[in-house]
Formats: structure tokens, C-alpha cells, sequence
């Protein structure tokens, strides 16, 4: 008898796929699972995938298309896309993704008749086509996201959709809280009701323009009578408050932390902390600037910040925190470039200035005196974390609930989408200092470097009072209980396998 099966669709940068390959990972090898599990995402998350498909048994299917796309990466690729315009670029990526996602489904699903009870596909927010194709397939459709929903619909969504769709929006209004209703589609599904995806499913699936209408009359399927979606979120009930109006299948798991052996870009690193607490041999250096010294250790890192095109001028951005270490002998940074080129030729142009004191080591360049440290790998930041006085970051989900976890205080420079609240929100429960504008670590013209290093200094020395450091470890007290990823793989098991 053939295995149900569980797929797993996750895209976007590593903060976005990564927890949602966690949960994939820990599903496939629970003991009272028995699926055939799929996972399917970017060919660039080429380390996860190989740690699936190898590690953990998992049947894992790659889309070429690129996780973002910025207008600064257009304007410098080297390939046919660059000969378009950007909105005509991102058409054709779009157009090849939805396509390629089609075709890995049909791979999955359309060899034989799905499970219409035990088959299910898990999507993130920026999967979307994982619910067009769920419908076509006729399979439940789980949402997971380690982050609140990034986006809010236009103010005049409301009144176009009642205006447009009037028997479907008193449908959905009229609906009991258990079964999908105007909440779900206010707080996540709204973007599924835009032109964005109707004439994909139109013209590539033959579906209706709409979920919930019938392709040919366009009226409500009233007898579906669908229930509110699954919506699984990888965070904690301690930290984001959970409001009365939120849909009634939102489940709040706790943080979705991955596995020990996908944070480690050096596989020398990786094997040595089986067995002890230090780096392997080829990161000696980085070992000894970590360790203890008169001068606190911060820790700086933007993630994919400057994939996403926020990067414009990382020299500046080096020479803020220059600044910073010129005007004081309290602190030392240790930055991680998250392997972005143009911040790492930044770095080895300031190595190769004469007028600054640096080393190019084997594992990372020192710069300024032996007090900015500059990493292009990975390592765990629940491994960092702890031997950091503080933590700067942009406000992604992961860093975020990492620097909880160790119970550090945090600088919070949010760029876009889910930051912002992250942001507002460690300002709000006491384990940050005031959220840093943008323009602070990344001045527009050289002639603020100097004011941007002194608000910055400012900045590390509120976040380092006696008040928001005990806060950081009371918060990291209070959730180091939880396991989020555990607690999403018993909610798929108790709604979907047991219930079934």
C-alpha cells in the first residue's frame, strides 16, 4: 500500500526556508510518522538540500529560479535577464517558477490519486503557488512561517472585494469561526484574491480565477464548507502577543531553532563541536578573538540584507563602525558578511590600505588594531551568541529569537517586511535599546560617518545597561523550556495523521 505523502515547499532566503526544512527534517524522522516526505525550494539552498536528501531521507526537488531579486543584482548580472527591464525580469522569473512548480508536483502527486485525508503540502509565505496547487491536487495545505505575516492588505482591499465579490465576501463573513472566513483572508490569505495569481490559475491550472468559486459560474462552492486553514507560527507565546481576531487554526509553536549541522559552513567546525566547545584548527584565529577579553564583543551581522540590494556602500558601512572603535577602547565587533561580495571586497580593500592595521588570516580578516574581526562563513549563533555582550542585527526571525535564546541584549536595524515589527517588538518587552534607523549603519555620504558612529555608540551603550541586560536573560529564562519544532510536528500529527 502505498505511503501517504507530506510536502514540504518553502522559498526565499535562508530565514524563510531553512526552519521550514527543520520541520520537515523532524517530521520525516519521527517514529509515528510513516510518509513519503518531499521537500522543495530554491537549487541555491544547495546545504539544506543535501542535508535533507542525504541526512534524513527526504526526496528533495530544486527550482532554478533565485531566492531574490534586487534591482542592484539586475542592473550587474551577466545573464539574458539583464537585457530586460526589472519588472519584465521579475515576469519571467515569476512566469518559470510557477511553471517548475507545477511540473515537481505533478512529479509528486499526479503518478496516481492523492490521499484527499492524510496527503498534505506545508508552504511558507512566499510559496503561495503551494495553494493554487494543493487545490488542483485536492490535498490539505498547512501554512508555516517562523514570523508574524509580513504584509497587510491595501486599505481598500475590503470595500473592492465586497464591491466585486459580493456573495463570496458575505460567505465568508457568515462563516463559523472553525471553518475559513473573512479573518483568514484578512490576516494571510488576501493576496491569493489579487490579479496576481488568477490568471495563473486560470490559464495553467484550469482552475477558477478564485479559491472557494466555481470555475464556471464564479459563485461560492458553499458546499466545500472548508475549514480555517492550519497556520502553524515559529515563535513564542512569551514574546508575540496573539490577539482575540487572529483566525481560529493559528498555532503558536514556540522557535523554530535547525539542527547544529546546518549552521556550520566549515565541516572541520561542524565534526569538533561533537565533542567539545572550540572551532577546528583552520579557525584558530576566530576561536581566540572570541575568547574573553577588557573589551566587550559585539557581534554585527545584516544576513541577506546586502543580497537584497540594501547594501549600496559597505565601505561606509565599515567605516561607522571604524569610527566607533577609534573613539573608544571598551568594545570590539566581530562581522559576519554572510559571504556578500561587495561587503567582502569592502573588507579586503580596507585590508589592503596601508594607513590601517590589519591581518588577512586564513579564516577571516582583522582589521583596525585586531578589533574588528570579519568572517564570511557561518557558525551557530546559539554557539556565538553566548561569549557576545550584544548583538546588532537587521531584525530577521532566526537572529532574533537567537539572540533571545542567549539572552543578550540586541540593536535592532530593521530594513523591510517582518523586521520592522521584530524590531518594535524587543524594543517593547525590554531586551533592546531604541530601534536603529538604517541611515545610522549605512550613512548616505561620508561627511555622517562620524555623527552615524557616535548615535551608534550611544545606541550599544543603552542597550548594555544593567536594565535591558537583566530583561534579555529573565525573556531567554522564560523560553528555553520550549521546542518549537518538536510542537509543530505533534500539531501535524494530532490534526492531520490522528484525526484522519
Amino acid at each position: 500500500m502505498k505511503r501517504p505523502r507530506a510536502v514540504f515547499m518553502a522559498f526565499g532566503t535562508k530565514g524563510d526556508v531553512h526552519p521550514i526544512g527543520a520541520i520537515a527534517a523532524a517530521f520525516a524522522t519521527d517514529k509515528e510518522v510513516h510518509y513519503d516526505v518531499f521537500f522543495v525550494t530554491h537549487s541555491s539552498h544547495k546545504e539544506l538540500i543535501d542535508y535533507l536528501d542525504l541526512k534524513q531521507n527526504i526526496n528533495c526537488y530544486s527550482i532554478s529560479t533565485p531566492p531574490v531579486l534586487s534591482v542592484n543584482q539586475h542592473e550587474h548580472t551577466n545573464s539574458d535577464f539583464a537585457k530586460t527591464s526589472f519588472s519584465e525580469t521579475k515576469k519571467m522569473i515569476q512566469t518559470q517558477h510557477r511553471k517548475e512548480c507545477l511540473f515537481v508536483v505533478e512529479q509528486i502527486f499526479g503518478g496516481d490519486f492523492p490521499n484527499l485525508i492524510e496527503d498534505f503540502i506545508v508552504i511558507n509565505f512566499f510559496a503561495l503557488e503551494g495553494w493554487s496547487l494543493s487545490e488542483l491536487f485536492r490535498v490539505r495545505c498547512v501554512i508555516a512561517a517562523p514570523y508574524v505575516v509580513p504584509y497587510s492588505p491595501p486599505s481598500s482591499f475590503e470595500r473592492q472585494f465586497k464591491k466585486e465579490m459580493p456573495l463570496l465576501y458575505k460567505y465568508f463573513k457568515d462563516a463559523s469561526l472553525d471553518k475559513v472566513n473573512w479573518r483568514d483572508v484578512i490576516h494571510w490569505m488576501w493576496p491569493l484574491f489579487t490579479e496576481n495569481w488568477c490568471s495563473w490559475r486560470q490559464d495553467s491550472l484550469n482552475l477558477s480565477p478564485f479559491s472557494f468559486t466555481d470555475p464556471v459560474t464564479s459563485l461560492p462552492t458553499y458546499n466545500l464548507n472548508d475549514e480555517s486553514p492550519m497556520l502553524l507560527y515559529g515563535f513564542s507565546n512569551a514574546i508575540v502577543e496573539c490577539p482575540g481576531y487572529w483566525p481560529y487554526n493559528v498555532h503558536v509553536c514556540g522557535f523554530w531553532f535547525l539542527p547544529l549541522e546546518l549552521q556550520f559552513s566549515c565541516k572541520g567546525c561542524k565534526e569538533m563541536t561533537l565533542v567539545t566547545t572550540r572551532l577546528c584548527p583552520s579557525h584558530t584565529n576566530l576561536q581566540q578573538f572570541l575568547e574573553p577579553t577588557s573589551c566587550s564583543l559585539i557581534f554585527v551581522g545584516l544576513s541577506s540584507i546586502g543580497s537584497m540590494g540594501f547594501l549600496q556602500n559597505p565601505r561606509r558601512f565599515i567605516s561607522v563602525l571604524k569610527s566607533v572603535l577609534d573613539s573608544t577602547k571598551d568594545y570590539r565587533f566581530v562581522l559576519f558578511s554572510s559571504g556578500y561580495k561587495p561587503l567582502d571586497e569592502a573588507i579586503r580593500w580596507y585590508s589592503s590600505n596601508e594607513l590601517t592595521s590589519c591581518r588577512e588570516e586564513e579564516d577571516g580578516t582583522l582589521l583596525f588594531s585586531d578589533r574588528l574581526f570579519c568572517f564570511s562563513g557561518s557558525i551557530p549563533y546559539s554557539w556565538l551568541f553566548p561569549k557576545c555582550t550584544v548583538a546588532i542585527h537587521h531584525g530577521g526571525s532566526g537572529t532574533t529569537a537567537a539572540a533571545l535564546h542567549a539572552g543578550i541584549p540586541q540593536i535592532i536595524c530593521p530594513f523591510m517586511l517582518d523586521q520592522f515589527y521584530w524590531a518594535e517588538r524587543m524594543c517593547w518587552i525590554g531586551v533592546s535599546s531604541d530601534v536603529l534607523h538604517k541611515n545610522v549603519l549605512i550613512p548616505d555620504n561620508d561627511d555622517d560617518v562620524n555623527i552615524s558612529a557616535e548615535t551608534l555608540k550611544k545606541t550599544i551603550l543603552s542597550a548594555c545597561s544593567p536594565k535591558i541586560k537583566d530583561r534579555a536573560v529573565e525573556v531567554s529564562c522564560i523560553i528555553s523550556s520550549e521546542n518549537g519544532i518538536q510542537e509543530a510536528v505533534k500539531i501535524l500529527k494530532e490534526k492531520i495523521i490522528y484525526s484522519s
